[in-house]
This record gives structure tokens, sequence and C-alpha cells, in this order.
């Protein structure tokens, strides 16, 4: 039998263990890896930041839109943002896979390949998790992070008059699954690439802690309905220029432009799974932020400031954008 005929009934939940471990190395910070009952990772502190996201097959991804390399490193991804969002750098996760038997060994095989480079990237590693048998294709990701002895950034930390800064770009994300949903074959592939697997900008999260952020969230489900949860936990509002959100390159080529500016709009505005970090910070620390961040090839664009009250109050949105929302899981008008 072929390599790419073989199937999870086949080589069993043991062989696939061993197969997909095979090319987990440890990183610094990671005395024990894969193999025991329960890795060992460093906490040089005594604290470990941790979080976890589901991905469900049809939900989350779908294997005729992205390969299963990309599903493991978007895997990956939104849980290390999730860390860079705290200022901590990431250090190890641990993988959940339930697959029907007859899920190619491949696909299996290239997810946690996918998972693997994403981390390795950062100096981390995949130190174990578990396999079970399901109907369906679902991936449990749980991140840790180390803080380096710096104190958590929480979302509860704004104040009035610190800025609102983004670090990376949005509406990417958002513009691919539109364009993945339609099946129109004309989109740049860079914004298919957004969607299929983000690039966080990982390092921004420990930088702009080291330099005085307040609080600090990532945009998994919109920058409008991520800066909500922020400003609710520090119990303040914000007053927002649309116009100086970053938005990814490719929605200024000739495809973004022929959807008009009020699709546009709206993608960066309320699309997720872009994987930016959203901070605010006294504005005195902004310059320096911003050169630190252009020092390593990282973009930090100043987009507002928070005030008293609650909400977002929004300038320079264009004609025809309607309030800005996000995503719920729970809210099957906005299911995806």
């Amino acid at each position: 039998m072929e390599k790419k005929d073989l199937t999870l009934a086949d080589v069993g939940e043991f062989g696939l263990i061993a197969r997909v471990t095979a090319g987990y190395a440890a990183s610094e910070g990671v005395p024990l890896g894969p193999g025991d009952d329960a890795a060992v990772v460093a906490a040089p502190d005594g604290f470990v930041v941790a979080t976890t996201d589901l991905l469900v097959d049809g939900r989350h991804f779908r294997l005729d839109w992205s390969s299963a390399y990309d599903v493991g490193r978007k895997a990956a991804a939104q849980n290390l943002a999730d860390i860079a969002a705290m200022g901590a750098r990431p250090t190890a996760i641990l993988v959940g896979l339930a697959a029907p038997a007859d899920l190619p060994v491949v696909v299996a095989e290239s997810i946690a390949a996918g998972l693997a480079a994403e981390c390795q990237a950062l100096g981390c590693s995949v130190v174990g998790g578990d396999v079970v048998r399901s109907d369906a294709l679902l991936l449990a990701v749980t991140a840790l992070g180390s803080l380096e002895g710096r104190d958590p950034v929480r979302r509860s930390g704004a104040v009035v008059g610190d800025r609102v800064v983004v670090a990376g770009s949005l509406g990417g994300a958002a513009a691919g699954l539109a364009a993945l949903t339609a099946a129109d074959e004309t989109a740049p592939p860079d914004l298919l690439s957004a969607h299929r697997c983000p690039s966080p900008p990982y390092a921004a999260g420990p930088m702009l802690a080291a330099r005085g952020a307040s609080a600090m969230i990532d945009v998994s489900d919109g920058f409008g309905a991520d800066l909500g949860h922020l400003l609710r936990a520090s119990g303040c509002g914000a007053e927002v220029n649309a116009g100086r959100l970053p938005r990814h390159a490719a929605l200024s080529g000739p495809w973004a432009l022929a959807q008009g500016e009020d699709v546009r709009t709206g993608w960066v505005i309320s699309g997720g799974e872009d994987h930016a970090l959203v901070a605010t910070m006294p504005s005195g620390a902004v310059p320096a932020a911003i050169a630190a961040l252009a020092a390593v090839g990282l973009g930090l664009s100043e987009v507002g400031e928070v005030v008293a009250g609650g909400g977002i109050r929004w300038t320079g949105l264009p004609p025809g954008v309607p309030e800005p929302g996000g995503f719920d899981h729970f809210r099957l008008a906005e299911s995806r």
C-alpha cells in the first residue's frame, strides 16, 4: 500500500503518534518533550501564560480550501497570538486531534508539520497532546508562554488619555474568506493566504509590553468587536479614526477596489482572524514603540484615543458602512 493511501485505521493510534512526533524537536525552555506521560516546560519566573482554542472542520477551516499544512499553521497561530497579546513569549503548545478512522495519514502528518513549522519559527515546541477517533475532524490546541519577568498585559488596563495602536494589518482574512466563499478565482493569492494561514505580529506583544502597553488583545473576532472587549474590561471608551486602520496591502489592489469602499472597510473593521494586536499605551510611549517595531520589520499604527464613557466613537467611516460588529460563534446570522 502506498503511503498516500494509508488511513488512521491502518496505522492505529500509537503508530500515528509515533509518526507525528518524530519531527518535533525540543526547544530552549523545554527540558522534556513528547514521549512520557507529560512534558516539562520551564517557567523561570514561576508564571505560565496559558490559552486554548478549538478548530472544527467545516467551521474554522475546509480542506477543499486549505492545505492540511496550512490548517496546522493556522491552529498554532491563533493560539500563539493570544500568548503574544498578553505580552508573553510563546514556549510550547499541546495538541488534541479528533479524527475519523478513514482520514488519510498524510493529512494528519501535514497538519502536524504545519503546527511544528509555526512553532519553530518562534523558538517554541509542540510538547504533546492526544488523539482520539471521532466522526468529525477537530483540533484542540493549548499554548503556553513565558512573561520573562514582566507583568501580564490584560484587557482591563486602559486609561483615559491612552492611545489606541494596532500592530499588523486588518481585513485580509475576511477578504480571503469572502473570495473563497464566492469561489472567486480572480482574488489575489495574498488575501487567500491571509485566511488560510494568518501571520500574527508575535514579536510585537512582548515589545509593546516592555514599552508600557496598558492593555492588549488580538484581533480574532474583528477589530471593532475585540477593541470593544478591551474597552468594556477597562471601563472606558475610545475614539477611533477608521481611515487610520492599517489595511492588508492587497486591499489596495484592483480586485479589492472593485468590491467597493464600503465592503473593504467592513472587512477591515469587522472581519476576524487577522490576529493583529490592538493595544493601548501612554501617548508619550507611542513614538518609541513605533520605532522599535519598525526596526524588526513590523508596523505599528496609532488609530485613536481612549476616552471616558463606553463604546467606540467612529470617525472616518465612508458612507454606506454599517455600524461595525464582529463574529460571535452562537449568533447564527453571523455564522461562518
